[in-house]
């Protein structure tokens, strides 16, 4: 994953910042927005993925959707569409925003939703055949990329000494422009 992140520089900023992190912006004003390219396009523009997370129950690294599992609340909105080669709806550009979290959060929900990260060999490698939908350019862009297509793009809180409201935003990296351009072009 590529973008924004926030590092501590002391004790009482670590403790300010894991407290908002903490209250995931329910009583403060903190926010973190990602940019994730999926497989296929969700049924709707925008929704909500309230599911428990927890370890998997057999491969111990991976997390899943689990009964009992800790709380995990994701939004999402659909950016952009992509047609594959066929002129069929083949993936998605998704904006979402973080209620809760928990360790691969966006990765898990959207996997489970039918609908996982582009370049996700943890969950996601049942999509690898989709790749024959897109493009030339599009299967080009997606092998160099080597990653999952996922993107921190926003980040807003509260400063630990001044209390001051932060907000900072970071394009797209060239990578993942490069994969939206060949995705765009359907090529």
């Amino acid at each position: 994953t590529t973008g924004l992140m926030v590092v501590a520089k002391n004790d009482a900023a670590h403790a300010s910042l894991s407290e908002q992190f903490a209250d995931h912006g329910r009583t403060g004003e903190m926010r973190r927005g990602y940019l994730a390219f999926v497989w296929g396009v969700p049924n709707r523009q925008r929704g909500t993925i309230d599911a428990p997370i927890d370890r998997h129950p057999f491969a111990r690294e991976k997390m899943a959707v689990r009964e009992g599992g800790r709380e995990a609340v994701t939004h999402w909105e659909i950016k952009e569409v992509f047609n594959g080669r066929d002129g069929k709806p083949v993936a998605s550009l998704l904006a979402c925003q973080l209620e809760t979290g928990r360790t691969h959060q966006i990765r898990v929900h959207l996997a489970h939703t039918g609908h996982p990260l582009m370049g996700d060999a943890v969950y996601g490698p049942h999509f690898k055949a989709k790749a024959g939908q897109l493009g030339s350019q599009g299967k080009d862009a997606l092998t160099a990329l080597g990653r999952q297509a996922l993107h921190a793009w926003l980040l807003a809180l509260e400063h630990p000494r001044t209390g001051e409201f932060l907000h900072w935003e970071a394009a797209l990296p060239e990578d993942l422009l490069l994969l939206q351009r060949a995705l765009e072009a359907a090529l």
